[in-house]
């Protein structure tokens, strides 16, 4: 019986197909995603942001990294090195014999397949003579030949090879170990066990428990996990936080703590500049003790938030500091948002909690925004611009302009723009205008609706609401372009637009719909002037010389009410003979019922084109949000204008339903991150257990710009939910089907006794 045979590999030759495998299996992934993109095409990216952001901080410090990094030369000559030992190794493969060859009796003879057996002999003759190792020859390749001409004129010789392919019969499965001989060998036994203990007893252990220790102590995130639970510690205990309560608590995130965080680092030079800070900016709570805003990390972190948005210019020392502080801080707010949002779940679901204000949330969302563009709270936002300054404003809020927001700015003619922006050059100005044109301007349409419901308009009570907020972003230069088109129209049009004025202004004298409700107007009140008239009796002429215009008068004024009184006689006499013929003109009641039989087929059919508008929107719904939970869009939307903020930030909003009256939340705030140039969100929530009306707001806020968040009213009708039918027809069984059933159950019982009977 066959058996198996593992041996190791002698000659080397296995170890390099294995070897060969190995560093493909490396280099090839390792190509694919840590090859360097093209540096041109970036390149040419920041050449066409720097019109607009060239004065950014980001901008700048990207340029730096970019001119200074080694780092895509050290990975591109890695990865050269890599492919240079994986194609030397393929070719010392391609080079190696195959040990491994079928055995071919008639090869080995150096005869045709097919051959005779007499020339099998005189083959095996003249061969024995030349390799016999009596006649000098190789003995090693003697018995090839004996055991060739054996495996050809030996019956059983002759089947073991045509069946097994070797002429001794089934011989030990042989299995090649990639390995070289020498690592198994006794003298070298020591020194292998100690490289496979150390490398799969400590160094995997090691390596596989760091990482693990290391990944248990952030979030989905990549938030620390003692920072959650701070954040929820201190917004349950402050329901209603302030902004400089907010600056304290997001500081105190243990992501700057340098025992938590191996970025954040406490220099020796903390302890002259920070102090130095302090006394700059003023009262910032320095003397309060409640940990952990005691601590050093904790203030070195608030002072340098707060030194940031008051745009201070701090030492070299604490630079790189504060902008490790910055950029993480729109990550940590973020988190602290979600916290509230779960706070305020928990709160409605379960109760006894104290849920987060909705000052709260939005605190978090504006801290975001001051974080990014470097403001305080209280700063105008046209100081996100360049080249504005404090003492410009007074330029901008004179009671000329009366501008203060980005809006106001945008809305102003060309002309008196330029003029209120003299203190700028020519050159500053076209800048402030690229940079402002480059701002987004968003536009905000809802649907109110409720899906999956026989009536979607119709809203109940305890019923889910969706909302679908459509998206669609512009630029604000878009808005230029039209203020100027409207602002300046051509004189054809100013022609067209003046003869359009007179020829409504004459039109405004005989509109349709004005004539019939005057008309109706005045036959109401001829009606009852004439039934006064007719109660009343003449008074008798007074004939005066001396007042013989009074006279003139009077008899005019009868003359005219003579004719009134004949005016309104036609006009009852035509509408009695127009009734007349409306009746006598009546159809038929076949007819009548044959157009009230079209009147039902037509409204019928509406109703049927109602339902299959409606289905086909549930269908494109359905669809689009599939379409959604598959694709995955890129958070890469448009880079933000921000000029002190360390990091290049794509803009991003957040959307979410609010009673202001109550400072509470109705939705969950839906981050945007996907926004290029429209998007589609659903926002839902449960409609209120009362019926009655509601008056809700659909807020939309950047994380990134000041004073550009919009907030929409929604109005929310919630009517008394439809009761439930106890006896619907469906399960209206009658009398008669009862007991037919009965009589079956019964019947199906007698027959089975029987058969029981049968059977004893």
């Amino acid at each position: 019986m066959a058996g198996q045979q593992f041996q190791y590999d002698d000659s080397g030759n296995t170890f390099f197909y294995f070897l060969t495998s190995f560093v493909g299996l490396i280099v090839i992934p390792a190509t694919y995603y840590l090859w360097p993109r093209d540096q041109n095409a970036e390149q040419l990216r920041l050449k066409s942001l720097r019109r607009v952001h060239g004065r950014c901080l980001w901008y700048r410090l990207r340029l730096m990294k970019s001119q200074q990094s080694i780092v895509p030369t050290l990975k591109k000559a890695a990865l050269l090195f890599g492919w240079a030992v994986f194609l030397l190794l393929a070719y010392k493969v391609s080079k190696l014999d195959r040990e491994y060859q079928e055995y071919n009796p008639y090869e080995v003879l150096n005869l045709d397949p097919g051959a005779s057996l007499s020339e099998i002999k005189k083959q095996y003759r003249v061969l024995s003579l030349k390799y016999h190792p009596d006649k000098g020859g190789d003995e090693a390749t003697f018995m090839r030949i004996a055991k060739a001409y054996a495996a050809l004129t030996n019956e059983q010789s002759r089947q073991n090879w045509e069946t097994y392919g070797n002429p001794d019969g089934p011989g030990a499965t042989s299995f090649g170990i990639a390995l070289p001989a020498w690592i198994v060998d006794q003298k070298n036994s020591m020194l292998v066990l100690l490289v496979y203990g150390l490398a799969f007893m400590v160094i995997l252990p090691v390596v596989v428990g760091t990482w693990w220790y290391r990944s248990i102590r952030y979030s989905g995130d990549q938030i620390l996990i003692n920072t959650t639970q701070l954040f929820m510690h201190f917004m349950c205990k402050t329901p209603n936080m302030n902004m400089k309560r907010l600056v304290m608590v997001l500081t105190a995130a243990f992501e700057f703590d340098p025992r938590s965080n191996k970025e954040a680092t406490i220099r020796p030079t903390d302890n002259i500049e920070v102090p130095q800070l302090i006394r700059e900016l003023g009262n910032i709570n320095v003397k309060k003790k409640e940990p952990p805003f005691c601590y050093p990390y904790s203030l070195k972190a608030r002072v340098l938030v707060l030194a940031h948005l008051a745009r201070m210019d701090v030492s070299e020392e604490i630079e790189e500091d504060q902008r490790f502080v910055v950029r993480k801080s729109p990550a940590l707010l973020q988190e602290m948002i979600n916290v509230g949002c779960q706070l305020t779940m928990m709160a409605n679901s379960r109760g006894g909690l104290h849920a987060p204000r909705l000052v709260t949330i939005e605190n978090c969302m504006k801290l975001t925004q001051m974080t990014v563009q470097g403001l305080q709270e209280s700063k105008s936002p046209l100081l996100q611009l360049p080249h504005f300054e404090e003492e410009h404003l007074r330029y901008c809020i004179s009671k000329k302009y009366k501008v203060r927001t980005l809006q106001d700015l945008v809305s102003l003619k060309d002309s008196d723009r330029r003029i209120m922006l003299r203190f700028l050059g020519e050159e500053k100005y076209d800048e402030v205008m690229a940079v402002l044109g480059s701002f987004p301007h968003l536009t905000m349409d809802t649907k109110l609706q409720v899906l999956d419901d026989e009536d979607s308009n119709n809203i109940t009570a305890g019923s889910i609401v969706t909302v679908t907020v459509t998206l669609t972003r512009k630029r604000m230069s878009d808005m230029f372009e039209k203020e100027q088109e409207s602002s300046t129209p051509c004189p054809g049009e100013e022609a067209a637009s003046t003869e359009e004025a007179q020829g409504d202004a004459s039109k405004t004298k005989t509109k349709v719909w004005q004539n019939k409700s005057k008309g109706a107007k005045k036959t109401a009140k001829s009606k009852k002037k004439k039934l006064t008239k007719k109660k009343a009796t003449p008074a008798p002429a007074k004939a005066k010389q001396a007042n013989g215009n009074v006279a003139g008068n009077e008899v005019a004024v009868a003359a005219s009410a003579a004719s009134a009184t004949k005016e309104e006689d036609d006009d009852a006499s035509d509408k009695g003979s127009e009734s007349d013929e409306a009746e006598a003109n009546k159809d038929s009641p076949s007819e009548r019922d044959e157009d009230s039989d079209k009147q039902s087929d037509t409204e019928v059919d509406e109703m049927a084109g109602d339902d299959e508008e409606e289905w086909e929107a549930l269908q494109q719904s359905i669809q689009r949000r599939e379409r959604a939970l598959l694709e995955t869009k890129s958070k890469v939307t448009h880079p933000v204008y921000s000029l002190y903020f360390p990091e290049e930030k794509q803009e991003w909003w957040w959307l979410y339903i609010a009673d202001r009256r109550d400072q509470t939340l109705v939705s969950m705030p839906y981050h945007v991150c996907t926004l290029k140039d429209t998007e589609e969100v659903e926002l839902k929530f449960p409609a209120p257990s009362k019926t009655g009306n509601y008056q809700y707001s659909v807020i939309l806020r950047s994380d990134s710009y000041l004073g550009l968040d919009q907030i929409k009213p929604l109005k929310l009708e919630v009517h008394e939910a439809k009761a439930m039918l106890d006896n619907h027809p469906q399960w209206d069984i009658p009398d008669t089907e009862e007991e037919d059933e009965e009589q079956e159950d019964s019947d199906g019982i007698e027959e089975s006794e029987d058969d029981d009977e049968d059977n004893d």
